[in-house]
């Protein structure tokens, strides 16, 4: 079991004050305007990047992907790749321990997990044990559905080469599955706090899109290549950016278009010298 380290810090730590906290994500200004529920749509989603700060300054970016997902229906198994912020663990790894949350525990699916079990992802828990880019997601695929299976994977590593290799093996342990696949990353972090300073009169916010406008863009045409190159031209501080990639590589047969949800700062939440940018974006 690994019990969740970030309740009570980036969202709520009990039932109640939990599921009130995502419903006024999903009612924020900067969120879809309601709280869904699940329904059985065309299943057109193959992959999602979610952002994965503390839900008072992306849940309702956030929100917007799950409500997307709701529209259309869960998948049997979510993969969430996040970033090893920590960098505790291997360049890429999963755990099979059931994750706990004040919503109620979600597992592994241990059968997938093993087929993903390959040269270049190893079997890590303490990769997992303090990283909140992928527990953050689950309260939100919780409030939804009580029952959910998925395969966490951390990745310290966020370099091309593991990007595409992690992808690889996905892809051939997704196929003939149901699977959606989740990449959890913040974009361009812009400020005193974070060491990067917007130019000379443009504000944290403007700069931050600015820089994840050019990232965004080659998400959108499906180009992990390319995201790469101008992210080392531009410096664009995401923080999850392999994760981004391995999702494109290992949805490379399969996706077809990309679709901005949603994309917005920290500093319209609270305004300042500094900026977060959050972006809600959906692989079909």
């Amino acid at each position: 079991m690994r019990p969740p380290a970030f309740a009570g810090q980036f969202y709520a730590g009990t039932r109640q004050s939990l599921l009130e906290q995502i419903a006024r994500c999903y009612k924020h200004p900067l969120g879809p305007g309601h709280v869904p529920v699940i329904k059985k749509g065309k299943r057109s989603i193959k992959g999602a990047i979610v952002p994965h700060a503390g839900y008072e300054f992306s849940g309702p970016v956030a929100a917007h992907v799950y409500n997307a997902l709701a529209e259309e229906g869960f998948p049997e198994i979510f993969i969430i790749i996040g970033p090893d912020h920590q960098h505790f663990g291997r360049k890429a790894a999963i755990t099979t321990e059931t994750f706990r949350t004040p919503l109620g525990d979600v597992p592994v699916d241990k059968k997938l997990a093993e087929e993903t079990l390959r040269d270049g992802i190893e079997d890590d828990p303490i990769a997992h044990s303090a990283e909140h880019s992928i527990e953050v997601q689950l309260p939100f695929l919780l409030q939804l559905k009580s029952e959910i299976k998925f395969v966490p994977i951390c990745m310290t590593s966020q370099d091309i080469e593991t990007a595409e290799e992690v992808g690889k093996i996905i892809a051939k342990a997704i196929e003939g599955k149901d699977v959606i696949i989740l990449a959890s990353t913040d974009f361009t972090h812009c400020g005193p706090m974070y060491g990067q300073l917007p130019p000379k009169g443009k504000r944290a916010d403007e700069f931050a899109w600015e820089q994840d406008k050019k990232a965004i863009d080659l998400i959108l045409k499906l180009n992990p290549e390319a995201l790469y190159d101008v992210i080392e031209r531009h410096s664009i501080t995401m923080c999850g950016y392999g994760c981004v990639a391995t999702m494109l590589f290992a949805l490379n047969k399969k996706a077809k278009s990309g679709e901005l949800l949603k994309y917005a700062t920290s500093y319209e939440i609270m305004p300042g010298s500094n900026a977060v940018g959050y972006a809600g974006v959906l692989i079909k």
